[in-house]
């Protein structure tokens, strides 16, 4: 979907995966636009919202399950109208999303909300996707939106946002471990972190297993220096992801952007399923899925 392609109309329907951060450095300070200085290493993961896009008189935006917040307030309606005005078109679409992404887990749901628009839009309105404006677009939107533009492995700096390398793909058996109880916010988690955050450690050894498709290194050197804060904010976040490193098959494990989700790169799909069982007879959301060589 990343090529350019003549205008579109009708329906169209797109599948997009989540993320986790295989390394996150959160660097102190803020940039112009509020951000801190971020090193992230994500890679896709087979859970999936739909969006799909439709004709219609004039923009609308729906949630299903629906959000607590007016369409105009999600990164859906400002990446369709922050894009229609860039491009200078109308945006007469009707756009739906159905999320099975969880929100306020640190796994991307409406920044792949978002990208996922933008890639239909572009398309739709005869853009590549990754023409510069629909990158800028991306980056003015959310930290994580450009990633979902092509998602694939990759390493981001800048505030997350600018993508710096690729790296091949690989599919690995990935646990999902959620708490019931809500964690913080990510703005809420990034402020913890102001407060007792610490330095983070370099991304290099994650990036060459990765390079290399070392599964076991690369599980060795998952880190996340916004963790702490995640766990502080939310008690529980912390006992999951304790939970989950202790558990039979689990190469390595770590918490997820700004959580409260957890993840653990596992030796075989049967080490996930046993584990999300077994999560969610704790009374935690959990999932077992893989990741994604790309989209």
């Amino acid at each position: 979907m990343a090529g350019a392609s003549s205008r579109v109309s009708g329906i169209q329907v797109l599948e997009t995966p989540c993320k986790v951060n295989l390394y996150l450095g959160v660097h102190f300070g803020r940039d112009a636009r509020g951000y801190h200085r971020v090193d992230s290493v994500m890679v896709p993961v087979a859970l999936f919202d739909t969006i799909e896009v439709t004709d219609a008189p004039a923009l609308e935006v729906h949630h299903s399950p629906a959000l607590e917040v007016a369409p105009e307030e999600t990164t859906v309606w400002r990446a369709a109208t922050l894009l229609a005005r860039e491009l200078g078109v109308e945006p007469r679409v009707r756009i739906d999303v159905r999320a099975s992404i969880p929100e306020r887990a640190g796994l991307g749901g409406s920044s792949a909300d978002a990208g996922a628009v933008l890639r239909l839009l572009a398309l739709r309105w005869g853009t590549d996707v990754l023409d510069e404006r629909v990158i800028g677009v991306a980056r003015r939107v959310g930290a994580d939106v450009a990633f979902f533009l092509d998602p694939m492995p990759g390493l981001y700096r800048g505030a997350g946002d600018r993508l710096e390398r690729t790296f091949p793909g690989f599919e690995a058996p990935l646990a999902l471990v959620m708490p019931a109880a809500e964690g913080g916010s990510t703005p809420e988690a990034y402020a913890e972190f102001d407060r007792m955050g610490e330095a983070p450690a370099g991304y290099k050894r994650v990036c060459e297993a990765l390079a290399l498709g070392d599964m076991r290194a690369m599980a060795r050197e998952l880190r996340n220096n916004l963790a702490p804060a995640a766990c502080s904010l939310c008690g529980e976040v912390g006992r999951a992801a304790a939970w989950l490193a202790r558990q039979d098959g689990v190469l390595g494990s770590q918490v997820t952007g700004s959580g409260a989700c957890s993840f653990a790169l596992c030796e075989s799909v049967e080490d996930t399923d046993r584990i999300a069982a077994a999560a969610r007879s704790r009374g935690w959301r959990s999932w077992s899925t893989v990741t994604l060589s790309s989209v």
